[in-house]
């Protein structure tokens, strides 16, 4: 057995133990719980967190710019979430969890980002508690913070706050090279050299690997990307959000209109789709892809771990982000994250689903798909429509559309990877930081002329890796959680006369408290 393949094998059984044995079922035990003690806070008050984040996005506090130099606005905050949660999940991910474990994982993916929802909302709430300045200024926050400062907190749970924090840190910066740089990145040469074929350059092959040829196409299009992901990540994190704020709602938008062009012109198999997204969702379907049934057990870990993927619920990822905002209430921040969950997997993930189980472009009985990959089923599903004589214009969308979801995921996680390296290199952050931006840029040819999954495989683990000690933070914390929830309804909901609980940190509580005071921010 060769290097790789010892590696692909070693990681396939770590990959099943951290998602299969323990992540998925962490997971949603996580967002269950959460569900249940915020009192179904996403369904109970859903007219509330609509009207403080869609409902909100001409109010000029939302949407203005902030000066400070510590903090983005709310809306650049999902924006930039959104950036990095939005991308080839959103396309090839649903894609590939259908494939696999059939139309019912849809229903657990939604099931996933229902209950993930809530999960997302206590990390953004304990990452606006926990946050502080760093070495510039700027708001740092994330799981490694409540990990730290909550999980540590706890009588004799200093250093196992401390560990936990520190393998979160390591496996973000591990996952930012994977799933937030070289396979998004190899996503995006694959289908655009593909898509957008110039015969003079994807005829120049340079090597050949596993029997796919690396060409001079490809190396090109990889050095373009790098330059422009290199200009927006030395702007640092201001940059990236005004970018994000420009991008994601237009990519968003057009995508789900081009998805809905498709759903409207097979309105007659909306009914069908959804009948087989429940009634297999509880069963094994026989012959399904060819093989000789879906466990169960497949169907669930495939939508839970596609609907991950998508959004990052219980990742803590997002969180790094979200901790920069201008907002001085935490759990006005989680609202966002409510949102930035449903956004993303409710919306734009059930219409790459829909898309797909309407077309025709799968048998819904035995699973025999049109196309080979999770990403040219979506482009197939799309050309049934925008197909003009031998020109596939669906082929030409969904490459530009995952260039676009990849390029703004690779500027999101750019951030995480340099947060979670400014906390691991602490008082020599801004040495270290500097230097993980220019190997995280340069990354990007490797991920262009990559021809192995084993990159994207990896990343996939250290995002199960990452999730376990968020998840076990985000539960050692629930109390923290319901206590601040409980304050911000009494206060916001109820108006009852209640002090308001901001911060771990008695002089950002202080100065927070003073400024809503003053503002009256709501």
């Amino acid at each position: 057995m060769g290097f790789w393949d010892g590696l692909a094998s070693f990681n396939d059984a770590v990959n099943g133990f951290v998602w299969t044995t323990v992540g998925v079922w962490l997971l949603l035990a996580t967002g269950i719980l959460m569900t249940v003690l915020t009192k179904f806070f996403q369904v109970t008050h859903v007219g509330h967190w609509m009207k403080k984040t869609v409902g909100s996005m001409f109010d000029k506090k939302v949407m203005g710019h902030t000066g400070e130099k510590a903090s983005i606005s709310q809306f650049q905050a999902l924006c930039t979430a959104l950036a990095a949660t939005v991308g080839v999940g959103n396309i090839a991910g649903v894609s590939a969890a259908i494939m696999t474990g059939g139309p019912g994982a849809v229903f657990w993916m939604w099931m996933a980002a229902f209950f993930g929802m809530m999960t997302n909302y206590s990390e953004n709430i304990l990452g606006i508690y926990y946050r502080r300045k760093n070495h510039v200024g700027e708001w740092s926050g994330g799981a490694m913070y409540y990990l730290q400062d909550g999980l540590g907190g706890y009588k004799g749970m200093k250093k196992v706050g401390k560990v936990l924090a520190i393998i979160f840190a390591i496996c973000a910066v591990l996952a930012s090279f994977g799933i937030g740089n070289m396979g998004q990145v190899n996503k995006i040469v694959m289908n655009f050299t593909s898509a957008f074929n110039i015969r003079a350059l994807s005829d120049q092959v340079l090597y050949t690997s596993g029997g796919t040829d690396v060409t001079l196409y490809m190396l090109i299009v990889g050095i373009v990307i790098m330059i422009l992901v290199g200009v927006v990540v030395i702007g640092g994190l201001q940059r990236i959000a005004i970018v994000a704020e420009k991008i994601i709602p237009f990519m968003v938008v057009t995508y789900v209109i081009g998805a809905l062009v498709i759903i409207i012109a097979n309105a007659g198999q909306i009914g069908t789709a959804f009948g087989h997204v429940f009634s297999m969702a509880f069963s094994k379907q026989a012959a399904w892809g060819g093989a000789t049934g879906v466990a169960f057990k497949t169907i669930i870990t495939q939508g839970c771990k596609r609907g991950v993927f998508s959004n990052e619920a219980g990742l803590g990822s997002s969180v790094m982000v979200h901790s920069n905002s201008n907002v001085k209430e935490p759990v006005k921040q989680g609202l966002w994250g409510i949102f930035e969950v449903f956004a993303d997997t409710i919306i734009v993930c059930t219409m790459t689903a829909l898309v797909i189980l309407t077309s025709g472009v799968i048998d819904l009985t035995t699973g025999v798909a049109k196309a080979e990959t999770d990403a040219t089923l979506v482009a197939e599903a799309f050309n049934t429509i925008f197909k003009v004589g031998n020109v596939e214009y669906g082929r030409y969308f969904v490459a530009i559309a995952i260039l676009l979801f990849a390029f703004t995921t690779i500027l999101g996680w750019s951030h995480y990877g340099t947060k979670a390296v400014e906390y691991l290199a602490g008082k020599n952050a801004p040495v270290v930081t500097k230097v993980y931006k220019f190997i995280f840029v340069i990354m990007i040819l490797s991920g262009a002329l990559m021809t192995s999954s084993i990159a994207w495989d990896i990343s996939d683990t250290f995002n199960g890796m990452m999730m376990i000690p968020n998840l076990i933070g985000v539960l050692a914390m629930s109390p923290l959680v319901m206590k601040l929830t409980k304050n911000y309804v009494a206060r916001r909901l109820n108006k009852q006369d209640v002090e308001p609980i901001l911060s771990y940190d008695p002089a950002i509580e202080k100065e927070n408290a003073k400024i809503i005071k003053e503002t009256g921010e709501d």
